[in-house]
C-alpha cells in the first residue's frame, strides 16, 4: 500500500516538474479500487467470523433440538447467510451478532416490532434463553391444540322457506317495465 502511495506521489512530483498533466482519472480509479478491495476484505473476514460464531452456537443447540418430538414442526433451525447472518430458531425468532461481532442477540419479531429476548457474549446464556423460548412455544402449541367442548346442538323444526322472493322479483320487474315505458312515452311527448 505504501509502495502505491509513493509511486503516486512520485508521479505527482514528476508531473509538476515536467509541466505535464496531473494524475489521470484512470490511475485515481485504480487507486480507489485497491482501497475498496482492502476494506471489502476486512468486511468479509468479519462476516465469516459472525457465521463461525453462529455455527458454534448452532452446535451447542443440537442436544435441545434432539429432544423435540418429530411430530412437533414448529421449529426450523438454520443459518441464513445474507448481509446479516442469522441463526433462525423458527419463523419469528433468530440469533444475530451484535455490532461488536462478539455479542449474541436473541430476538423475536412481533407485530409490534422486534423484541430482544436475550443478549450475551457467552453462548451458554443464549442456549438457556433458546431453551426457555422453545419450552414456551411448545406449551402454547399444546394450549392451542386442546379441544374445547362443543356446545350442545338442539334440533329445531325447520320452517319452510317462503317463496316471496319470486313474487318480489316479478313485482320489481313489472314496476321497472312500467317505469321505462312511462319514461319513453314522456320523452316522446316532450319532443313534439
Amino acid at each position: 500500500m505504501s509502495d502505491i502511495q509513493s509511486i503516486g506521489s512520485q508521479s505527482i512530483g514528476s508531473t509538476a516538474a515536467t509541466g505535464a498533466k496531473p494524475i489521470r482519472l484512470r490511475d485515481a480509479l485504480r487507486q480507489a479500487r485497491i482501497e475498496a478491495a482492502d476494506r471489502t476484505g476486512v468486511v468479509v473476514d468479519l462476516r465469516d467470523a459472525e457465521v463461525a460464531r453462529l455455527e458454534i452456537l448452532n452446535e451447542q443447540l443440537d442436544p435441545l433440538f434432539a429432544e423435540i418430538p418429530d411430530r412437533i414442526d414448529l421449529f426450523d433451525r438454520g443459518i441464513s447467510q445474507g448481509d446479516t447472518p442469522r441463526l433462525w430458531i423458527d419463523v419469528v425468532a433468530h440469533v444475530a451478532m451484535g455490532r461488536d461481532k462478539r455479542l449474541y442477540r436473541f430476538v423475536q419479531d412481533t407485530r409490534f416490532g422486534r423484541k430482544v429476548l436475550a443478549e450475551s457474549h457467552t453462548p451458554s446464556v443464549i442456549v438457556q434463553a433458546v431453551t426457555d423460548y422453545v419450552a414456551r412455544r411448545m406449551v402454547e402449541r399444546e394450549h392451542a391444540l386442546v379441544a374445547t367442548p362443543l356446545p350442545e346442538v338442539t334440533e329445531q323444526p325447520v320452517a319452510k322457506p317462503r317463496r316471496s322472493g319470486v313474487w318480489t322479483f316479478a313485482f320489481g320487474f313489472l314496476a321497472g317495465v312500467v317505469a321505462l315505458f312511462g319514461f319513453a312515452l314522456f320523452a316522446a311527448l316532450r319532443s313534439f
